[in-house]
């Protein structure tokens, strides 16, 4: 059996390009460490993984192009990339998903996807994201902003239901996990849990966590 693919969406650390709601609380310069310290944090946890052959990574990134890319993730041990492109996150997402069926040659992988404002994510969370992907076509794991810190796909999933979970969904918006949700309720499809997070994008999100 393939191992899951973790897809890590990326957006490259720049002064005054990340963390944008945050900065405006805590100034440019502290909302890029955090930002640079979540993105590696999350790296390291998901290579951990690779290593100990529970899963495959690869970047979907935003933010530089594809020489820069390609220096980056020489330098940060990652041999697998795909540029976001353009449009909202669901397009940024299914487009990740579809980029890397037609690499794989469209072999059936399960894929897990998640972001880079988790400093609370452990192996542990991906490790259980794995297991119950194993038992549902479709999880998540909620934000408490609304919205979820992971999508897990299965392969099991049919090819015609990829689209729901990335349509018709208000994008940073308190009902993105529920819009989410109302695309896959009329398709027949397991949908399971994982513990909900705090995703850093304001300071009230680093409050929570204090």
């Amino acid at each position: 059996l393939k191992n899951p693919l973790l897809i890590i969406m990326a957006k490259w650390p720049a002064y005054g390009r990340c963390k944008s709601r945050l900065s405006k609380d805590i100034g440019k310069d502290y909302a890029l460490k955090i930002q640079k310290k979540m993105l590696m944090h999350t790296i390291l946890v998901s290579k951990f993984l690779e290593r100990e052959g529970h899963l495959d990574i690869t970047l979907g990134i935003n933010g530089i192009g594809l020489a820069s890319s390609e220096r980056w993730c020489k330098k940060i041990g990652i041999n697998n990339f795909n540029l976001q492109g353009r449009g909202n996150l669901g397009e940024k997402m299914r487009r990740q998903v579809l980029i890397n069926e037609c690499v794989l040659n469209n072999e059936k992988r399960d894929y897990l996807i998640i972001g880079s404002d988790l400093p609370d994510l452990s192996h542990l969370d991906l490790l259980e994201a794995i297991s119950k992907l194993r038992e549902n076509h479709v999880i998540f794991g909620p934000s408490e902003d609304g919205g979820y810190w992971l999508m897990g796909l299965s392969k099991e999933l049919p090819t015609r239901h990829l689209i729901h979970p990335f349509i018709n969904v208000k994008w940073s918006s308190q009902d993105v996990l529920q819009n989410t949700l109302d695309n896959l309720s009329s398709q027949n499809l397991k949908v399971g849990f994982l513990k909900s997070k705090v995703d850093i994008d304001t300071i009230k999100d680093l409050e929570k966590r204090n």
